[in-house]
């Protein structure tokens, strides 16, 4: 996990693929916890892969690691996992996963401080820190089961109530099944249902 002040640090220490932090860890406990044998499983943002493994090493699971920075990629592959190159859900078929699960770029940053390289791309979430946030809440449901569910972690520099209003809006109840504190932020991982239908 990274306090908006991290961000040139990070930057210095490692240039390509974010890896596995407190935020990691607290969305690969969620994530574990909510995969049963036999799901078929997406981490988007897929970072070093780390999450991933951890699912596919406590769970009889099919899965699917994918980013589209092509060095994460790499180190994911480098961890055994199935990988797939994307910007999202895009390549993903309709209905084709039980959990998905997202720990999204979301510090907030001024579009005058942002840096072109891959860094800024795992760790800005833009201005309000939801800008893959957004995008993902409304795709991810064509590629996600009846049944199934999405773990997204959740900073209170993005501001949950926002990102739960859009879950909404994309047609998600939600709930939050982990949260850590820390001096500079609060995180919760999310758990994400598709609502049914209105037959009342």
């Amino acid at each position: 996990m990274a306090r908006p002040d991290d961000l040139a640090e990070r930057r210095g220490l490692e240039t390509d693929v974010y890896q596995p932090a407190e935020d990691s860890a607290l969305l690969a406990s969620a994530t574990v916890e909510a995969v049963e044998a036999g799901d078929a499983v997406l981490e988007v943002g897929t970072g070093s892969g780390w999450v991933a493994a951890q699912v596919r090493e406590t769970r009889e699971a099919r899965v699917i690691a994918a980013d589209v920075n092509p060095h994460a990629c790499r180190q994911a592959r480098d961890r055994g996992l199935e990988v797939v190159r994307a910007d999202l859900v895009s390549p993903f078929r309709t209905d084709s996963f039980d959990v998905v699960t997202f720990n999204p770029p979301y510090l907030p940053t001024d579009p005058d401080n942002e840096w072109d390289d891959w860094m800024e791309a795992a760790l800005s979430g833009g201005e309000t820190g939801r800008r893959l946030v957004e995008p993902f809440l409304e795709e991810v449901g064509r590629v996600l089961a009846s049944s199934g569910c999405v773990l997204l972690l959740v900073s209170s520099l993005t501001d949950r109530e926002v990102v739960e209003s859009i879950a909404a809006d994309a047609g998600f109840e939600t709930e939050a099944v982990r949260e850590e504190s820390y001096p500079f932020e609060t995180l919760w991982v999310l758990r994400l249902f598709p609502v049914g239908p209105d037959t009342s």
